[in-house]
C-alpha cells in the first residue's frame, strides 16, 4: 500500500496506464490476427488490405511503447514476406 501522496498518485497512474496499454495491445493483436486469417484463407487482396490497416496500428503501438520498435518492424516485415509468398 502506498504511504505517501506521491506514491498514491503513482499507483493511480499505473492503473490508468495499464488499462490503456491493455486496450492498445488487444487492438494490435486483433489487426495482426485479421492479416493472418486473410493470408490463411488465400485471399491476397483481403490480406493486402488487412496489412495496410495493421501496419499503422503496429507502428503507433511502437511509438506509444506498447511494443518495442524493432519488434513492430519485424512483425510488419514478416507479414509482408508472407503476403509476397502467396500465390
Amino acid at each position: 500500500m502506498a504511504n505517501t501522496k506521491s506514491a498514491t498518485k503513482a499507483a493511480r497512474q499505473t492503473v490508468r496506464r495499464t488499462a490503456i496499454n491493455k486496450a492498445r495491445t488487444s487492438e494490435l493483436r486483433t489487426y495482426v490476427r485479421k492479416v493472418e486469417e486473410a493470408i490463411a484463407s488465400g485471399d491476397k487482396n483481403a490480406a493486402k488490405a488487412a496489412l495496410a490497416a495493421a501496419q499503422p496500428v503496429l507502428m503507433r503501438s511502437a511509438q506509444k511503447q506498447v511494443v518495442r520498435k524493432k519488434a513492430a518492424s519485424r512483425k510488419v516485415s514478416r507479414l509482408t514476406a508472407r503476403l509476397k509468398a502467396m500465390p
